[in-house]
């Protein structure tokens, strides 16, 4: 397939476009970018590099990828992001590159949709199969797994993890990790129960979704603290793929996990979430 590029836009000689990418009229492409085949660039939106993106990626218009992190330590150094197949990138969301110091790299996988306003942050891992509503964002160094959602209008921390699986309510802002499977909502976020309606859409068997309940009742609901709920967890529940991804999740947190439920606070039962 033939690439289509309006006579508006300005592409740089160094940018590498596959077979089939549209560019739009007045889209802006810099040096050092890659664009697979099939990709297609909006009116007005821009990509810089080091980028380089997979197959069949649409940025709409306005949208602005690949450009300097918002990071007063970055000065300039050589770092990229990498993004994969088939991703949306929505009007006036923007996708930073990495630092030096954080790594270099941000990333971002496949399949995701990313609504505007929207924005992913320096040296960010992103899986696929996510949604970002409209203006949710991700501070610098944060790690969102599989098929997530987060709803419009929240923030996640930076460093902080959100677990496959997990549902952000709106306005949520999420200052701990956020477990896998779980529906976490607030500006001071609780946990609302297994998110069961996005792991039967993405096909998980009920058995399985079982598991995840008692294994959450068992974290949330018990009155141990997670470091006591987790020699439980792995004494007693370990063995199925969901479950033994929570136990992993649990064991390599740094900051500590979000578990407190709906109108409990510090102290009560299953309120506590530093242990």
């Amino acid at each position: 397939m033939a690439k289509t590029i309006h006579p508006t836009a300005i592409v740089d000689p160094a940018a590498e476009l596959a077979d089939g990418v549209s560019i739009g009229p007045n889209a802006i492409i810099g040096p050092g970018v890659v664009l697979g085949e099939g990709c297609e660039v909006g009116s007005g939106a821009q990509v810089q590099g080091p980028t380089i993106l997979g197959r069949e990626n649409r940025i709409f218009p306005q949208a602005a990828v690949g450009f300097e992190p918002q990071d007063l330590k970055f000065a300039g150094e050589q770092t990229r992001l990498e993004i994969g197949d088939r991703n949306q990138f929505r009007e006036f969301s923007t996708m930073h590159r990495g630092t030096g110091k954080g790594g270099g790299l941000t990333t971002i996988g496949s399949d995701n949709l990313f609504m505007v306003y929207s924005h992913v942050a320096h040296d960010c891992s992103v899986g696929s199969r996510t949604v970002f509503a409209n203006s949710a964002t991700l501070a610098g160094h944060v790690e969102v797994e599989d098929d997530v959602t987060i709803s419009a209008f929240s923030a996640v921390h930076q460093f902080c993890r959100v677990g496959c699986h997990a549902y952000i309510g709106g306005y949520s802002v999420i200052t701990k990790d956020a477990l896998p499977y779980v529906k976490t909502v607030g500006q001071k976020p609780r946990c609302y129960g297994v998110n069961s309606i996005g792991l039967e859409r993405k096909g998980v068997s009920k058995e399985e979704v079982a598991a995840i309940r008692a294994a959450m009742r068992l974290l949330m609901d018990s009155g141990l603290n997670t470091t006591q709920a987790l020699e439980r967890l792995e004494g007693e529940m370990a063995g199925t793929p969901h479950v033994d991804h929570l136990i992993s999740f649990l064991k390599s947190s740094q900051r500590g996990v979000i578990k407190a439920r709906p109108g409990r606070g510090r102290g009560a039962r299953g309120g506590r979430s530093e242990e």
